[in-house]
């Protein structure tokens, strides 16, 4: 071998080596961070919480950036050698061989060859491919958990799991709190017959942090039956609470649903923790597990892996996702698939005062904000190529005409610069032109909710049209369409100005001057598009959303930094409850 074959050789061991190194970094940054919620949760710092996790969010982009040119002067021009990076590629797979969620080194490899030699689809050259990093959880060793057995007396078991959290000492009422959650979990037991009591609780020791909560998750164990156990925390003024027990799979599945912001949860192996929590929620994808538990990027791989997968085992086409069709994205679905894939059309007329450059940006607003239960989580993809003929021929074109500058194709390959995934929902127009009466009645009063619990979290939908919100498979109303998004504390809520004569009534233009972030909340209903009844139920739950001075006042309480929780999880419960925190303002 010759001299400069051997220095090549060499710089491409130690190019391996820091990657793999600097993966190491990240993760154990990641984890830091993680680590310091527990201390906000104790000290009430909500603000630096909030900071933390947008802290958290940035750091996988910094750590891949800094590394690409970190590698720049150990590689020189050989960083753009796709021969170089195979060997490197090869010599990394060693590394990583035996180690803790490998799937995640390789990932975070991929991620960083993408950036350098901006792939189309995937390049098996330099890459690892998907199914490479599938991860494996039938292998995935078994999440350390903690058990606590039931010698008789449920309240006893809970009082000792109680004494084991780390923030023990500052929980109010003890006493009151462990017969609390012993008489909640008799009478589900009662409700759902179950034979015989709990035998035992296991939990995950890592506490779940998120917003204002901290979560014990885990399961109840009977003779021949489990369900899950999760024990939510509030920090009060009094001290530290748990106002309520979660026991059903539906209500856990959208704790840690997709509308969701992510957990802070210190984690060994990731890997054992996402089979631990597929096994309580088995209806949830396995991608969105991983993304809520804070890896993002982990989280798209999966659901790109699954993409991919279901596209080689099915032969439906690409159609136009139900609904209206929006003026800035042009969004299609796979009926056999459970997601949307929206692109951002080229032009978006006059109706809309916004740049394609702004939308994005408001779609970064949303990953980088407090999700507060009621907004998609949407996955940002570059450089996806398709089958061209997976696509119906008048959405193919669509693509190729209104989104000329995200979509090209070359006859067998239809390929999309940039686009986000969302998990599908069914339009709120279109379930309500189906749905019952009852239904209907229930997602609309859920409706105002939603817009009021985005509000809480600071964010405006700006337009609330029934179009761009939609309804899950558990009937929550959530927003999805960002393009109109802005703070509450941006907004200018008024009243609308009386007219000084009929013609200004008829004029079809405002006859007053409004600014860019002017609102007039009394304007909403007119454009709603609700029946009579549906109004008249609106009107009843939420009138006050109608009313400027509502909204004016919210946006004072927020400008003065008064804060303001929504509960992600519903308040009711069976038995006499402790004291509820509910949703409360708060300095």
């Amino acid at each position: 071998m010759s001299v400069a074959s051997r220095r090549q050789s060499a710089s491409e061991e130690a190019a391996a080596r820091h990657i793999f190194d600097a993966f190491g970094a990240y993760n154990r940054r990641f984890r830091e961070i993680t680590r310091e919620t527990a201390q906000y949760f104790v000290a009430r710092d909500w603000a630096a919480a909030r900071r933390a996790a947008v802290r958290r969010i940035d750091l996988y982009n910094q750590s891949v950036l800094a590394t690409r040119r970190e590698l720049e002067p150990l590689l020189g021009p050989g960083i753009m050698s796709r021969e170089s990076w195979h060997r490197i590629r090869s010599i990394y797979a060693e590394l990583i061989r035996d180690a803790a969620d490998a799937g995640f080194y390789k990932t975070f490899f991929s991620s960083l060859t993408r950036r350098i030699f901006n792939t189309v689809g995937v390049d098996p050259h330099v890459e690892f491919l998907a199914l490479d990093v599938e991860p494996d959880l039938a292998s995935a060793p078994p999440l350390k958990t903690r058990e606590y057995v039931n010698r008789g007396s449920l309240a006893l078991l809970f009082e000792e799991l109680l004494g084991d959290l780390p923030f023990s000492r500052l929980v109010r009422d003890t006493d009151g709190t462990t017969r609390f959650i012993a008489a909640e979990i008799e009478a589900f037991r009662r409700e759902r017959r179950l034979p015989d009591a709990p035998r035992s609780v296991e939990v995950i020791p890592s506490l779940f942090y998120r917003g204002r909560r901290a979560y014990l998750v885990g399961r109840l164990l009977g003779g021949a039956w489990q369900v899950p156990l999760v024990l939510p925390f509030a920090h009060t003024d009094d001290g530290i609470v748990s106002d309520v027990v979660i026991l059903s799979e539906n209500d856990v599945s959208m704790l840690f649903g997709f509308t969701r912001s992510y957990f802070h949860v210190d984690l060994d192996i990731v890997g054992s923790a996402v089979r631990f929590l597929h096994e309580l929620m088995p209806q949830k994808p396995v991608e969105e597990l991983y993304t809520v538990l804070g890896r993002a990027k982990q989280g798209k791989t999966e659901r790109y892996r699954s993409l991919m997968r279901h596209l080689e085992a099915s032969s439906d086409q690409f159609v136009r996702a139900p609904g209206a069709r929006g003026m800035v994205m042009e969004v299609f679905t796979l009926p056999s698939f459970n997601v949307v894939f929206k692109v951002i059309r080229d032009d978006f007329g006059h109706a809309k005062n916004i740049r394609r450059e702004e939308v994005r940006d408001k779609y970064e607003l949303v990953f980088r904000h407090d999700r507060a239960g009621r907004l998609v989580d949407a996955q940002e993809f570059r450089r996806l190529s398709f089958d061209a003929a997976r696509f119906e021929p008048s959405l193919r074109e669509s693509l190729l005409t209104s989104c000329s500058r995200n979509c090209t194709s070359d006859c067998r390959t239809l390929l999309i610069e940039h686009l986000y995934i969302e998990r599908r929902l069914i339009p709120l127009d279109v379930f309500l032109m189906h749905a019952g009466a009852r239904e209907a009645r229930e997602a609309v009063i859920d409706y105002g909710q939603a817009v009021r619990d985005l509000a809480f979290s600071n964010i405006f939908a700006g337009d609330l049209l029934l179009k761009n919100f939609g309804v899950t498979r558990h009937g929550r109303v959530i927003f999805y369409d960002y393009d109109e998004v802005t703070f509450v504390t941006d907004c200018r809520f008024r009243p609308l100005p009386e007219s000084r004569h009929l013609e200004d009534e008829m004029s079809a233009e405002p006859w007053f001057f409004v600014a860019a972030n002017d609102v007039f909340p009394e304007e909403f209903i007119r454009f709603l598009g609700l029946g009579p009844e549906l109004e008249a139920v609106f009107r009843t739950y939420h009138a006050e959303l109608l009313s400027w001075r509502w909204w004016a006042r919210l946006r004072d309480k927020l400008e003065r930094g008064e804060s303001i929780e929504v509960l992600p999880y519903s308040p009711k419960t069976r038995t006499t409850r402790l004291p509820a925190t509910g949703v409360y303002v708060e300095r």
